[in-house]
């Protein structure tokens, strides 16, 4: 590495020359690709963003001027270059650089990034704070990607930033659709007219003139803006949403030509009022795998860097993740039932709803990043007989509440809602944990709260969600592996709002709901083996509660421990205390699950051990309660 050992700051990047700066490129690339061959990480999104990273960092004086990355998922070319090279290594790990932007770990990071389509919102309020403080000299940047500029929230930021006044930048990362076709010819022609000083002054100063000879107002203005940007679309032969927004638009760029970047970069900054620049770019560029097959280089997990091949270290023994037991079941269900659809916002291989696309590609919708929409449109889709499967990771899922709500739950629509994710998901960390799906969703009326226990009951359930309920049916499961080998089942319909036994016992009962049964079950039986005698119960169902079976254990045990992989505060053992004080019992109620605070990024493993819900910490509850118990009965 000829440079970028040396650069440790933006600053050290300011002293070098173009060429260099081209190098610099070269040999960030080089690094990234070396470090997520045996660290795994977000890959192509990374590589596609190393040009714009370096002109970014080389053109604004950061920190001071905000750059506001989307997501995260392309922003480790600015972790390196702002101080984080030599930590780079912890990348995702526990105690180590997160995976996405967090202004915890640097001054550099200026948002918390984990879900998409919030750059343009944060920026433009950082871009009028600025204006508020008669910062005239800060500039403000966000950096968004066309898979996020899908996003509602991106179209109701876009909508409010020729509001107020404000400078701000939007660059959209363009590297998978195109918004406009013309690159080349009389557009590169208009880019390099219209981002230049000498045309950007004599426009100032031609507007400056007219609105002297009150010829011009406010008002006046925006319609000289839309008529200049029709006779715009008219000689490019093409139309754009952005400017319809009185958006300045550039564009669209090559994004790889790193001189030109800066070139641009360099005209348009200082440049007054909302703007956006469109750059085109290719996802994994400069590794040829990720060129080639961007989707499954979005996180491909280790891999050999010179050929390029994929290696699984773990040895399956033909288990399924409990995502392919969804792709798979549902597949079984469309294939019977010509009325299932499967709704999901950008997710098709995350969910392995891709299973039901490549079969059924008429009845399967990907909607892009949307959860409000993919909500609302399986609400429509329901409402005309049609049974919808929408599939949401579960911390997605909180960008939906209001239509679960407002247009799911109050009109009782048969939407199935599988919530992928749920529980601690490991390295993307506190912005993907889907820990609190069982709280917030536990107080709307009309919805089936389920979860299972292994692969079994979620085909069960799921089975149970088309033909054994006619209202809204939310289903929650982890990611990762499942439990059983043989997990293909004939599925049955189960007993809304029913759970089961699954061990007896004397001293101690244990209320656990969803795969974590699994791991309170050998907790279990540790404690037989130190002579504590525990009853396991399965609830299955959140909502409704089996108030008859809780009843049965209230009157027989006097302590109860709950576990769950979720948030305590509004939980499953919430839900246990409240029947237990509404029925007027006066149980000990001991809760396991995570505690009022967001859980760090590490494996699931060591993050379960810090939340203290996995095996051992189960175990230790349970003889701490056993010893409680047999004090007050000495």
């Amino acid at each position: 590495m000829k440079y970028l050992n040396n650069i440790n700051s933006p600053a050290d990047l300011k002293k070098l020359n173009t060429e260099q700066l081209i190098d610099v490129c070269s040999e960030l690339r080089e690094f990234i690709i070396d470090q997520l061959s045996h660290n795994p990480g977000h890959f192509a999104s990374s590589l596609g963003t190393i040009e714009l990273t370096v002109a970014l960092h080389y053109i604004y004086n950061t920190p001071y001027d905000r750059l506001v990355w989307d997501v995260g998922h392309q922003a480790y070319g600015h972790k390196i270059l702002t101080g984080r090279r030599e930590n780079f290594h912890t990348n995702r790990k526990l105690g180590g650089l997160s995976g996405f932007t967090n202004p915890e770990e640097s001054e550099y990071d200026t948002f918390v990034a984990g879900h998409a389509s919030t750059s343009v919102s944060a920026a433009l309020g950082m871009a009028v704070s600025a204006n508020l403080k008669g910062e005239e000299d800060r500039n403000v940047v966000a950096i968004i990607g066309d898979g996020s500029m899908t996003g509602g929230l991106a179209f109701e930021g876009l909508n409010n930033v020729s509001s107020q006044p404000n400078n701000l930048l939007i660059i959209l990362n363009d590297n998978d659709m195109s918004i406009d076709n013309n690159v080349g010819g009389i557009q590169d022609y208009l880019v390099k007219m219209t981002t230049s000083h000498k045309y950007n002054k004599m426009r100032h100063s031609v507007y400056q003139s007219i609105r002297k000879k009150k010829l011009i107002n406010e008002d006046k203005k925006n319609i000289v803006l839309r008529f200049n940007n029709s006779l715009k679309s008219l000689i490019t032969q093409q139309q754009n949403m952005f400017e319809g927004f009185n958006i300045r638009y550039f564009g669209p760029v090559d994004g790889h030509d790193l001189p030109g970047l800066m070139r641009i970069l360099n005209n348009i900054k200082d440049m007054k009022g909302p703007k956006l620049l469109h750059i085109k770019t290719t996802k994994g560029k400069g590794y040829k795998p990720a060129e080639e097959s961007a989707t499954v280089w979005h996180a491909p997990g280790v891999f050999d860097k010179k050929s390029g091949k994929r290696i699984n270290n773990n040895d399956d023994n033909g288990i399924l993740r409990y995502q392919d037991v969804f792709g798979l079941t549902l597949v079984d269900l469309a294939r019977e039932n010509s009325k299932i659809v499967g709704i999901t916002p950008a997710m098709p291989t995350g969910s392995s709803m891709n299973l039901m696309m490549k079969e059924f590609p008429e009845r399967t919708f990907d909607v892009g990043i949307a959860e409000a929409h993919a909500v609302t449109y399986s609400a429509g889709l329901a409402k005309e007989g049609f049974i919808p499967f929408c599939n949401i990771y579960s911390s997605f899922m909180q960008r939906a509440y209001d239509q679960v709500i407002h247009d799911v739950a109050i009109q009782n629509l048969k939407v199935i809602m599988c919530l992928d994710r749920a529980g601690v998901v490991g390295e993307d960390g506190p912005t993907h944990h889907g820990v609190f799906d069982m709280a917030y969703l536990r107080p709307i009326p009309n919805l089936i709260i389920s979860a299972p226990i292994d692969e079994h009951d979620l085909r069960n359930l799921m089975h149970t969600a088309v033909y054994g309920n006619d209202g809204p049916f939310v289903i929650r499961y982890p990611r990762g592996k499942g439990e059983l080998s043989k997990w293909k089942n004939d599925p049955q319909i189960l007993p809304i709002g029913k759970g089961r036994i699954l061990k007896e016992g004397n001293d101690i009962a244990l209320i656990s709901i969803g795969t974590i049964g699994n791991c309170a079950a050998r907790a279990i039986l540790q404690a037989e083996a130190e002579a504590i005698s525990v009853a396991h119960y399965d609830l299955i169902f959140l909502k409704p509660l089996d108030e008859e079976m809780i009843e049965e254990i209230a009157k027989k045990f006097k302590h109860i421990i709950t576990v769950e992989d979720s948030v305590k505060s509004g939980g499953m053992g919430s839900a246990v205390l409240e029947l237990l004080s509404d029925k007027g019992y006066n149980n000990f109620v001991h809760r396991i699950g995570i505690n009022d605070e967001f859980v760090t990024h590490g494996q699931i493993s060591e993050l379960k051990q810090i939340c203290k819900i996995d095996q051992e910490s189960i175990f230790e509850k349970i003889k701490e309660v056993a010893a409680l118990q047999n004090s007050k009965q000495q």
